[in-house]
């Protein structure tokens, strides 16, 4: 048998020559990390550099405006903002309850009544709701909201409740085991009784985080109000921010009203997820 030169052709394809400097994904993942991180500088240290500071702290950061709106920023503007969210909160949770509690009913008229109203509500803008509250008392002659100002206000804002808190508590009451029910039926306990005392208290606590949620998302809607045209005793953050910012012709109270709702906002929203956490943890 005679030995066969072996040629390059023969030998199959070469691999990495001992000692080469082929990179692991590890170290590839590295120095494409330490790209953006030098990318992200460079456009950090350009933003530092092409911005006029002067012209910004000019119309943005001005002292002197900022203390124009104090104290009325807290004892009128955070007020009725809270007077609003609060309103529209707890009327919308109500409301949102029953809506869920139908979309559950075995009456078939009972779920379409429920499914008709949070599909329009969802799906329509918060502002187009806030526009039909306003003309409500042109559409029926003669009809006033109750509460006024406010109680136009909490109106709209539980619409808009109403319809997100439905699927949220209904999804919390479909959470809790159909075991507690069973047990408390076994009890003697009328359904209704059951629901109110056993099922729906245990339906709230899974629901506390989104729940947190959904109070920060109409705190914001609350800045709606303003199209309902409301005069200076019923103002809240962002009508107030924006007509201070057109009489002193200069944007910083709509700064300071943007750092009052992170006041509000931030630790609403730090709480919800310890909540989410928390009952991650139970589970």
């Amino acid at each position: 048998m005679t030995d066969q030169p072996i040629t390059a052709e023969s030998a199959g394809p070469a691999g990495p020559a001992p000692g080469g400097s082929r990179l692991s994904p590890r170290k590839k993942q590295r120095i494409s990390r330490g790209v953006q991180y030098v990318i992200l500088i460079l456009a950090l240290v350009a933003v530092v550099l092409l911005t006029n500071w002067k012209n910004l702290a000019e119309n943005f950061a001005r002292f002197d405006v900022a203390a124009q709106a104090f104290p009325e920023l807290f004892t009128v503007a955070l007020k009725n903002t809270i007077i609003y969210t609060v309103g529209g909160f707890v009327f919308g949770s109500l409301g949102g309850l029953l809506l869920a509690l139908m979309r559950l009913s075995s009456v078939r008229p009972y779920r379409w009544i429920a499914i008709i109203y949070i599909e329009i509500f969802r799906g329509l803008p918060a502002l187009l709701i806030f526009l039909l509250v306003f003309f409500l008392p042109s559409a029926f002659p003669g009809f006033e909201v109750p509460g006024g100002t406010y109680g136009q206000g909490i109106l709209g804002l539980t619409i808009v409740s109403a319809a997100y808190m439905a699927e949220t508590l209904r999804a919390g009451l479909q959470a809790v085991p159909k075991g507690q029910m069973e047990a408390a039926r076994s009890l003697g306990m009328s359904h209704g009784r059951a629901m109110v005392t056993v099922v729906i208290p245990q339906a709230i606590r899974i629901v506390i985080p989104p729940t947190t949620n959904q109070f920060v998302a109409l705190l914001k809607d609350s800045s709606l109000v303003l199209f309902l045209g409301v005069t200076s005793q019923y103002v809240e953050l962002t009508k107030f921010g924006n007509d201070l910012a057109s009489t002193t012709a200069n944007a910083t109270p709509i700064m300071v009203v943007g750092l009052t709702y992170l006041l509000v906002t931030i630790p609403l929203g730090y709480l919800a997820g310890r909540l989410e956490k928390r009952q991650a943890k139970g589970r």
